[in-house]
């Protein structure tokens, strides 16, 4: 573990104070990359906003609302949807839509349903989960998977002898069942690498061959499909249900969306209300995640585009001795750009000298800075960015 000195700051993770939490000292002027989520909506959002029908949700009047649901129902090719506030809560409603309280999910120990979601499957929903490791990919190992299954799903099946027919089943008093499993798509730990197609067909095919179901937390799996050159019904198909955000990649104000079988979604309707997620006049909300909708692909290109030029103009723009001391990852790039700090160069030094320049970045954790590519970002923001990080690696 590396100590912190009078001389230099600490790299020990838990010294690294969390960027969720912490505010800027954000202006008008500054070149805000923090995040996806920190766009402010269009005109053309703001018009469809104050124009929007609408109606009480909760009784199902809201024709903005449910148009956005079925929508997004035919997008993902599923049955039905379910607006809901956040990515966090939509997937803790699609958690507790499949599993009962004392089940169990399997979820890598990077992704963001068990690290950036407070555990709010175990603190409200009663239910526990097997961690994996992750790899650099953002896959989990199929093996590491399948031996993470309970025996016979935590069940122990009882039979009639005499004619082989099941009569009931008791649960293991050892075990919870295990019941799903949860990917993540793209991974944002991993800096929003899309998940392999083989992959999840794989994982698709184990599930099914175990009995469990995939839940996909696809906060932007439009990010996922424009970088594999497929479709997100593609995407969605490997899962047997799905979150997405709106307020992120593609730039609404607030909101997500839970697609999957009717029975799933009327059971996350249900629990929706208890969580105090009720809607009224949701339709303000939903008709900015129409416009959203509408310009998804086209706002998603824009950002991967950007993503690719920003990290090739950092590295270009980093002198050959310390090219192993700060870098930024070039392969398989969504809209995020990673910045590693290594071997002397801290990301506190990076990330306070960008902030002193009037440029926001997120300390993701002890070696690494996180820019995400948004709609407020242009080509003329790209360039003062990299003039800062100039002055940044020529004082080194």
């Amino acid at each position: 573990m590396t100590q912190s000195n009078g001389n230099s700051a600490s790299t020990d993770l838990l010294d690294t104070p969390s960027a969720y939490t912490q505010k800027s000292n954000k202006t008008h002027t500054s070149i805000d990359l923090r995040s996806d989520t920190v766009t402010v909506p269009s005109a053309e959002m703001r018009k469809a906003m104050a124009e929007a029908v609408v109606g009480d949700d909760v009784y199902g009047e809201d024709t903005t609302t449910t148009r956005l649901e079925q929508r997004c129902a035919d997008l993902f090719g599923k049955e039905a949807g379910l607006f809901v506030t956040s990515g966090t809560m939509g997937n803790l409603l699609a958690i507790m839509a499949h599993c009962q309280r004392g089940e169990e999910i399997i979820v890598g120990r990077y992704n963001h349903i068990h690290r950036w979601e407070q555990g709010n499957y175990a603190q409200l929903a009663g239910i526990s989960a097997t961690t994996l490791e992750v790899k650099s990919d953002g896959t989990m190992d199929l093996d590491d998977i399948e031996q993470a299954i309970r025996v016979k799903g935590g069940y122990i099946q009882i039979h009639d002898e005499s004619c082989d027919v099941e009569l009931t089943s008791i649960p293991d008093c050892h075990m919870p069942a295990s019941k799903l499993i949860c990917i993540e798509n793209t991974h944002n730990y991993t800096g929003g690498k899309a998940l392999p197609i083989d992959w999840m067909r794989s994982v698709k095919m184990l599930a099914e061959r175990r009995g469990l179901k995939v839940h996909m937390d696809g906060a932007r799996i439009y990010n996922a499909a424009v970088a594999c050159n497929t479709s997100v019904k593609h995407i969605a198909s490997f899962a047997d249900t799905v979150q997405m955000c709106f307020s992120k990649g593609l730039g609404a104000p607030v909101g997500s969306i839970v697609v999957g079988p009717k029975d799933f979604i009327d059971r996350a309707r249900h629990s929706r209300k208890a969580l105090g997620g009720g809607w009224r006049q949701s339709g303000i909300l939903a008709a900015a995640a129409h416009v959203a909708l509408d310009h998804a692909e086209a706002t998603i290109r824009a950002d991967h585009e950007r993503a690719k030029k920003l990290s090739k103009m950092i590295n270009d723009a980093t002198p050959e001795q310390l090219r192993k001391k700060v870098f930024a990852k070039e392969n398989e790039i969504t809209n995020m750009v990673l910045i590693h700090c290594e071997n002397g160069v801290s990301v506190q030094q990076l990330n306070e000298f960008f902030q002193k320049h009037d440029v926001l970045a997120m300390t993701f954790d002890s070696r690494r800075i996180r820019m995400v590519l948004n709609w407020n970002v242009n080509d003329e923001n790209l360039e003062t960015i990299v003039q800062v990080y100039k002055k940044f690696v020529a004082q080194l």
